[in-house]
């Protein structure tokens, strides 16, 4: 059968128009089930925390369940592969975090390119880590830390959660821009009975987790590492404060398998910040010593690329190699 070709253009523009009918349809429907979001660390750590309170919301705004999953393992490489394996419809989510943009460089066999398979959503908060140290170390400051350990070299340990941890890179910046030579001491599980008895001297961690001891008293918070003070230690200055141009920072947000259709991808970032910028969500995040982290897909990108980037750069100056 022939067409004339006024028909036969108005029936091939009909046909190209189906697919981008049938995404909108798809995102206009969406989520018509429950939706899983993938977690890469235990319950009650701070991802999960975090994401508990996201997912609750969500299921709130949209109508269905977001079930979290907890999957821990491998520093979360073990979720994050999970969800990169995921089909790409929105209904499997990860948590992403800091650790994901670490471990792109710390993990050289990896079965996947978390730039490249993971698409950005949004991103949720960005909480500072706290520079502590044993009681028994005779520095108030971060001046009079650095001229302390220059002046006793091979005495300071510096603790952490393990190798290539948040903790351990963001102390090996800090030695990269001072000069200061420490021992890292890589630990499995809490160091902090270790560091209030003096069995190690300094430690860079979270501020959710430590800032009990600071209050304590049993904890010398020297500084904290982002930009800018935290609300939540308002009378702690920032290391950059001392070292310019140090800056490190914990941070959470929500990425989709590669391919997920953009219609999704656009309405999960809308409700995420509409969430994010409820005055109770920020009440509850700043509980945890988080700022809300406002972002476009494109701009949440951007900023794990850019950590990618960075902290590639100081794990592969300091040889740091997994555990």
């Amino acid at each position: 059968m022939k067409f004339p070709r006024r028909q036969f253009l108005h029936l091939a523009a009909g046909a190209a128009a189906l697919p981008a009918m049938s995404r909108i349809a798809c995102a206009l429907d969406y989520p018509s089930r429950p939706v899983r979001f993938v977690v890469g660390f235990p319950a009650g750590s701070a991802t999960d925390i975090v994401a508990r309170l996201i997912a609750q919301s969500l299921s709130e705004q949209l109508g269905q369940q977001f079930i979290v999953d907890d999957r821990p393992g491998a520093g979360s490489n073990l979720a994050a592969e999970f969800v990169v394996r995921a089909d790409p419809d929105g209904y499997t989510l990860l948590q992403v975090a800091s650790p994901n943009a670490i471990n792109a460089t710390l993990y050289d066999n990896l079965g996947f390119n978390f730039i490249r398979d993971i698409a950005p959503v949004a991103g949720i908060m960005r909480y500072p880590y706290v520079m502590v140290v044993t009681p028994s170390l005779p520095t108030k400051t971060v001046r009079e830390f650095i001229a302390y350990a220059k002046a006793n070299p091979g005495k300071i340990n510096m603790a952490s959660a393990g190798n290539g941890t948040a903790p351990h890179v963001f102390g090996e910046l800090f030695m990269m821009m001072t000069g200061v030579s420490m021992l890292h001491v890589p630990y499995r599980g809490n160091y902090f009975s270790d560091l209030i008895g003096g069995q190690v001297q300094v430690v860079f961690s979270p501020l959710p987790s430590t800032i009990g001891y600071i209050r304590a008293g049993t904890l010398r918070a020297l500084a904290v590492t982002t930009a800018a003070r935290s609300d939540a230690l308002p009378d702690i200055p920032t290391i950059g404060d001392f070292v310019p141009g140090y800056e490190a920072s914990s941070w959470q947000g929500v990425g989709a398998p590669k391919n997920t259709p953009a219609a999704i991808v656009d309405k999960l970032s809308t409700k995420i910040n509409a969430v994010i910028a409820d005055p109770k969500m920020k009440a509850r995040l700043a509980d945890l010593g988080g700022t809300v982290l406002s972002s476009s897909p494109a701009d949440f990108g951007k900023l794990i690329a850019d950590e990618t980037d960075k902290w590639g750069r100081v794990i592969k100056s300091a040889g740091i190699k997994p555990e």
